[in-house]
């Protein structure tokens, strides 16, 4: 597996292909955790912090009633720079989805708008077969990434170029900046690349809320955003997911504070499918 260090040049950024004959497409290897991973983008919030922190999240998924996976997530900044994992355990549940795990990390600096990724690896193993995918970033353009098994070039994906690039974030750096617990959380702009797909999650402002459960890991004040999701390219047109979640507002998260550190963290995230509603909620936090 060699890396790739003019990913404009590679299978699916142009003509080309890199994809041996008869390799499985990502729609089918990332099938089982695709609505774990569109969770994954927002399951690390926004805030500020000017000392050392840490904690670890941990979350409940549930699909159309029924629990599919649980996720732990860990968080480290010291300041200059911040680490992020997540380690989930997907449940299969007929023929919605198929057990496996999901393992992400996430490294870089810390500016003063947020965190911006120098790194970010991806591995799913589902049915004895890992996908992996490794991502490199300078100054917030892409640098070069690797994608195991290659990616084949089928008719209905749209093709990612490499103006498309430039200016972006892996998906779990993509939702830490900084800001006070209100509607300011909502007023922002994410462009995410994570290796194979790339798209545009748009906040806004819906409502100041509370959480009251105690059955989950914080009861106390909230901010409620929808967002809109824009795909750019690297989806396939065909994707019935993908097409659902662009037409409206299908996605609300709600952001919860990280104890006194300046940090917040979704409390909740809640996405509409035909599947039924997909939603991780926290359960707990150290």
């Amino acid at each position: 597996m060699a890396a790739l260090q003019a990913p404009w040049s590679t299978g699916n950024l142009g003509s080309s292909s890199d994809s041996p004959p008869g390799a499985q497409s990502p729609r089918v290897r990332l099938a089982p955790f695709r609505p774990l991973l569109l969770l994954g983008t927002l399951l690390l919030g926004v805030g500020t912090a000017d000392a050392a922190t840490s904690a670890t999240a941990s979350y409940v998924v549930n699909l159309g009633g029924n629990i599919i996976a649980n996720a732990k997530f860990r968080f480290a900044d010291d300041g200059g720079a911040y680490t992020l994992s997540l380690d989930a355990n997907v449940s299969g549940v007929a023929q919605l989805v198929a057990s496996g795990v999901a393992k992400v990390e996430s490294e870089g600096v810390v500016t003063g708008e947020g965190l911006r990724s120098n790194s970010f690896d991806l591995l799913t193993r589902a049915g004895g077969d890992d996908f992996t995918i490794k991502v490199q970033y300078q100054q917030a353009n892409v640098a070069s990434f690797v994608i195991n098994p290659p990616i084949v070039n089928n008719i209905d994906r749209v093709p990612v170029e490499r103006r498309q690039l430039n200016g972006v974030n892996d998906f779990l750096a993509s939702f830490i900046r900084k800001g006070p617990l209100d509607s300011s959380l909502c007023s922002y702009k994410a462009r995410i690349f994570t290796g194979v797909e790339r798209f545009d999650l748009d906040f806004r402002f819906a409502k100041d809320d509370v959480a009251t459960s105690k059955r989950t890991g914080y009861q106390g004040p909230v901010i409620l955003c929808a967002i809109k999701y824009r795909p750019i390219a690297g989806h396939y047109t065909t994707s019935e997911i993908t097409n659902s979640l662009a037409q409206d507002d299908r996605i609300l998260v709600w952001f919860a504070p990280l104890r006194d550190t300046g940090y917040t963290i979704p409390y909740r995230v809640l996405l509409s499918t035909s599947m039924g509603d997909l939603s991780m909620v926290l359960t707990a936090l150290q």
